[in-house]
């Protein structure tokens, strides 16, 4: 096997860099900013070079670098992308940036730990997507807890301290069900190869053997925690607080990666290692998903807060993600993949528009805004483009991921019933609702509060921050195959596993 070190470079960048961020003196904040934004940058473009030097025609695993890291138990430090954790990679090295340029002016308080966390948290997050050890995918999953708990707790709102302990404490949770999971998993591939492992090719040849009964017990150790993390109903209730509570960049981070990461491990390691138990239980999951995107959608639009409003908007999006991968058709497949990305585009740009206009006022209440279309008319026109994208419309990214979704779902063999996409589409219907309702209260009518007179547009750096985000929102719209290139041999892979224990027509 040729060594690629371009993943191994991906991961030490961040991780390198917020450890000499923690050597910057703490008075020296402008040094710390333009250093944690240069290292992220850097970390984009290695991205960018494992992207040039991917082979998208192959489903396979690429630029595999693997190592002995613990000899004792046979555990070794293995990383590799396909062309789903490719994506994945690429958008968290995108938003990364973006993210942290857009904290300049909000971030005022410990400056040098925020950066550190924020360099941290990438860290982990680019740890995750390209882990090819369960065990290695284990201590990334736990290490990128660590800084999004003081993200929240120490540069949050009023009630930091119950949202980031409630978020810890759901995660943790589900996580040492899946470290029980991955412990049998090892140990049972000592009777069946002669070794323990924890090498996830190794793992998915045999995993698929375990007796039915054990492996639902496996599949939903896994499935739990990550369902935890999407979050699906009824285990969402730490995502509003958490987004709320967070700054900014923690939201934008939050919604556009962090809750990608339960979807990728449904995707990588439910699907994948657990087949039958995951055809068994995914009428069962679809359910519970397709509840997920109408009471996300219910809830939202009672919201007074827009921070929450769109916290909750994320329930009711990622529900469509979930109802997708288990419908297990290409086309549904497909969609929930590229409606990663759409989520973390759309989502992360609404969260910055939010908090764009909180630095200014301080309010987040619907009801405290209107009219402000008159003063604010870029502001009006990016709300309005970051809404529409949400919420669907043909031409822009949302609509591509929720047609195929709801395509890939009414063709499903697995889940056998149009009664799925019906009461899943009626969730475009009420997005459309919540997020133009909520526009036309805070955008349109007369100037409510005399105090928003005076009300500064958006500024050259806020707009620098907006704009590749559209590009992208309406590339992928305009041109989803750029994107389609990239994963259809890895969903096509997947899918093809599944099919060898069922007669699968995907």
């Amino acid at each position: 096997m040729k060594t690629n070190l371009i993943l191994t470079y991906l991961l030490l960048a961040p991780f390198i860099g917020s450890i000499l961020t923690l050597f910057f003196k703490g008075t020296n904040e402008k040094a710390i900013k333009w250093f944690g934004l240069i290292v992220s940058l850097i970390t984009f473009a290695i991205s960018l070079i494992a992207y040039s030097q991917f082979n998208q025609k192959s489903g396979e695993f690429q630029l595999i670098n693997q190592f002995v890291w613990i000899k004792s138990l046979n555990v070794t430090y293995t990383v590799g992308i396909d062309g789903i954790s490719l994506l994945l990679i690429l958008l968290t090295t995108f938003l990364t940036p973006l993210t942290l340029f857009s904290t300049w002016k909000s971030i005022k308080m410990n400056v040098k730990m925020f950066t550190f966390s924020m360099l941290f948290l990438e860290t982990g997050m680019l740890g995750v997507f390209a882990s090819l050890d369960l065990f290695l995918f284990y201590i990334f999953w736990e290490a990128m807890l660590i800084p999004m708990y003081f993200i929240i707790g120490v540069w949050g709102g009023e009630q930091r301290i119950y949202a980031s302990v409630k978020f810890f404490i759901y995660t943790m949770f589900g996580s040492l069900l899946m470290l029980v999971a991955i412990i049998w998993l090892a140990s049972n591939a000592s009777s069946q190869l002669g070794y323990f492992t924890t090498n996830f090719i190794e793992l998915s040849k045999i995993s698929p053997n375990i007796v039915q009964n054990v492996q639902a017990l496996l599949f939903f150790a896994f499935f739990i925690s990550f369902a935890i993390k999407v979050p699906l109903f009824p285990l969402h209730t730490w995502l509003p607080d958490a987004h709320v509570q967070a700054p900014t960049a923690g939201s934008v981070i939050l919604a556009g990666v962090l809750l990608k990461m339960g979807t990728y491990g449904i995707l990588r390691f439910c699907l994948t290692l657990f087949p039958q138990s995951s055809v068994r239980f995914a009428p069962f999951i679809s359910v519970l998903a397709v509840i997920g995107i109408i009471y996300g959608a219910l809830v939202a639009m009672v919201q007074t807060d827009m921070k929450k409003l769109v916290a909750y908007s994320s329930v009711s999006h990622l529900g469509f993600v979930v109802l997708g991968l288990f419908a297990m058709t290409t086309q549904s497949v497909q969609g929930s993949v590229i409606q990663m990305i759409n989520h973390g585009l759309s989502t992360g740009a609404l969260f910055l528009l939010v908090g764009f206009i909180y630095e200014r006022t301080h309010k987040r209440d619907i009801a405290y805004y209107g009219g402000i279309a008159k003063l604010v008319p870029l502001y009006s026109i990016a709300l309005l483009f970051a809404s529409l994208s949400s919420v669907g419309l043909p031409g822009l990214n949302g609509f591509i991921g929720e047609f195929l979704i709801l395509l890939g779902s009414f063709k499903s063999q697995v889940l056998n019933s149009w009664w799925y996409t019906i009461f899943a589409a009626s969730g475009v219907i009420f997005a459309a609702v919540y997020l133009l309702w909520m526009y036309e209260r805070v955008v349109f009518g007369p100037v409510k509060n005399q105090s928003l007179n005076g009300l500064k547009d958006l500024t050259s750096s806020e707009i620098l921050i907006l704009v590749p985000i559209f590009i992208f929102i309406v590339w992928i719209g305009v041109y989803p195959t750029t994107f389609f290139d990239m994963t259809s041999a890895s969903v096509e892979k997947i899918l093809s596993h599944i099919s060898q224990f069922h007669n699968l027509i995907y």
